[in-house]
């Protein structure tokens, strides 16, 4: 037999150690010229928390963040919801006429140029302002429903991947004792499946959030997200405020997902102590 090749341990950690520096030395340097008392980001000028004082100060960062959120959010929403029947359709439907193309369009924008998309959304939108007044001045409305065009397509594919693996014993075991399919449905498929939701939800939330190039092509005007300010503020030069708004998100960030892995680590300390005292 061939021995299995060992690799020098002090490698794997300089390894480690040199992807990791490339990855979060550039956000420590902005974290710590956040404090900067210069309005020059590259250039110490001593500690100060002024920045942070001057971007709550900041109108129009401060909305843009609130609106980037609620559309979000909603986005989030409405993806989760429309991608769980995308993806119950393709995995419980079976074999029916134009499910190929069913399943290309859900998935189109997954491989479609952010440009393309967004110039076609914006020729959507201003075709039916000609016919209807709600999409006549593109603001929120034309924004969410964008975010929402392209989440789903993540949101369907996270959750396909779910129900695939989905043991149907259960489903069909409830309904051979007397359940109606949407009760098997409310109260069986979706509390297992609950996981790849809230993966769903929090993957479109990113992407709503962190969109620039859709959102520049439909919102107008009386709605500009936060991605927008930023990149229009970056144009006539970088603010430390930018900075201090990108600490606080990292740190929300940091906060969210240690609280998540938190539950999720007492959640299965528990299932294995249930399992243990089941034995």
């Amino acid at each position: 037999m061939n021995a299995i090749p060992v690799y020098n341990t002090k490698w794997k950690w300089v390894m480690l150690g040199l992807v990791f520096s490339f990855l979060y030395i550039p956000i420590m340097i902005l974290v710590f010229y956040s404090f900067n008392e210069s309005r020059l980001v590259t250039v110490w000028a001593g500690f100060s928390t002024k920045w942070y004082v001057e971007l709550f100060n900041d109108k129009q960062l401060i909305d843009g963040l609130k609106l980037s959120l609620t559309i979000g959010a909603m986005a989030a929403t409405t993806a989760v919801v429309f991608g769980t029947i995308a993806a119950f359709v393709l995995q419980r439907f079976g074999k029916f006429r134009g499910e190929t193309s069913f399943a290309f369009m859900i998935t189109a924008p997954l491989v479609m140029p952010d440009v393309i998309t967004g110039l076609s959304l914006l020729l959507l939108f201003i075709s039916l302002g000609q016919f209807f007044e709600l999409f006549a001045q593109r603001g929120m409305m034309t924004i969410w429903i964008a975010h929402v065009t392209f989440c789903t397509a993540y949101v369907t594919v996270v959750i396909n991947s779910r129900l695939q693996e989905l043991d149907r014993s259960i489903e069909e075991a409830a309904q051979d004792l007397g359940a109606p399919p949407w009760k098997v449905f409310f109260q069986i498929t979706i509390p297992t499946i609950t996981p790849a939701l809230a993966a769903g939800w929090l993957l479109a939330f990113t992407l709503s959030l962190d969109d620039l190039v859709i959102s520049s092509f439909v919102s107008g005007p009386s709605a500009t997200t936060l991605p927008i300010v930023v990149f229009s503020s970056v144009r006539l030069g970088v603010s430390p405020k930018i900075n201090a708004l990108a600490t606080l998100m990292i740190l929300i960030v940091s906060c969210a997902t240690f609280l998540a892995w938190w539950l999720m680590a007492r959640a299965e300390k528990k299932r294995q102590r249930e399992i243990r005292s089941a034995t």
